[in-house]
């Protein structure tokens, strides 16, 4: 086993694909297959599951990445000691749902690495793919929210993919809507004030089922709805139609501006937001640095915080 080796399976699973890990390590996608070959033979575990769709790790693949990422931590920081090898490129991966805190999070993650050369990812991405990224460890942390309606699904989906979910705050729902939207001057609103207003929602994809909803309440009826798949996209509907979308209630004017408010919506229902992470590994320095930073925007909005 050679710490080569070690970089390349680091390199599939931060890729996705062979082919595309090959051509970032410059060499052709049969050797680097060759190469996995070799070494699943040497240590007599199979790492991938090799299928039309892409490649995934195994269950002894998860563990083996996080020993392997541990190893060649290490062995940066010993060439930087003691043969003065600049650095290595930080990388860190983050899968989440459309929330502008996990964002600013992401913000001061990167300005706190001080690094020369780093690879960040962030995802606003789909439930699924949130969780299918974190089990494939295409992201070491993934943001999401459960509720009384989706908990025993999302629960039983995290604990068959052996995946712990940690809670980070408990909010009540609001809505999303213009500044110049009607309802902008009410204290609160509720499903019958906005009857008459288009809703917005993040479509799922082929996985479109209420339980993965971003937005709760998501199987109540709406004579007007839009599905989008992204955040900006979604603002500009905002503003453009008076249409509202349903969240949290934490709003970035430093990111999205000030032209989107959150008016407290009238519910029996609240929304558990949290990080999920593969039991099997030890997370990365800079993923821990993530965590840390979104608990600090978290408290900075004045919520707080569950253990």
């Amino acid at each position: 086993m050679t710490l080569q080796q070690l970089k390349y399976i680091i390199e599939i699973v931060n890729c996705g694909s062979l082919n595309e890990a090959a051509k970032r390590l410059f060499i052709t996608q049969p050797s680097l297959s060759s190469a996995v070959k070799e070494l699943e033979h040497e240590i007599g575990i199979e790492l991938f599951i090799r299928s039309p769709r892409g490649i995934t790790l195994t269950i002894d693949g998860a563990e083996f990445l996080s020993y392997a990422r541990q190893v060649v931590e290490q062995a940066g920081l010993l060439e930087q000691r003691y043969v003065n090898k600049k650095p290595s490129r930080q990388l860190c991966s983050i899968s989440t749902q459309h929330y502008a805190f996990a964002v600013n999070a992401f913000v001061n993650l990167i300005k706190q690495s001080g690094a020369d050369e780093y690879e960040f990812t962030l995802r606003e991405t789909r439930t699924y793919e949130i969780i299918e990224d974190v089990k494939n460890l295409r992201s070491e942390i993934g943001i999401l929210y459960m509720n009384p309606f989706n908990k025993k699904v999302i629960e039983k989906l995290l604990r068959e993919n052996r995946l712990d979910f940690y809670p980070l705050f408990t909010a009540k729902p609001h809505i999303f809507i213009s500044k110049q939207n009607p309802l902008s001057s009410r204290e609160f609103v509720t499903l019958e004030d906005l009857s008459e207003y288009p809703y917005l929602s993040f479509e799922q994809g082929e996985y479109n089922s209420f339980y993965f909803s971003e937005e709760i309440l998501s199987t109540a009826f709406h004579k007007k709805s839009i599905h989008v798949s992204d955040r900006a996209t979604l603002f500009n509907l905002l503003i453009g139609l008076n249409g509202y979308t349903i969240s949290t209630g934490i709003l970035s004017a430093d990111l999205n501006g000030d032209n989107i408010i959150p008016v407290p919506l009238k519910a029996e229902d609240e929304i558990q937001v949290g990080w999920i992470a593969n039991h099997q590994i030890q997370l990365s320095k800079q993923a821990n640095t993530y965590v840390k930073e979104l608990k600090y925007v978290i408290a900075e909005y004045g919520l707080p915080l569950e253990e």
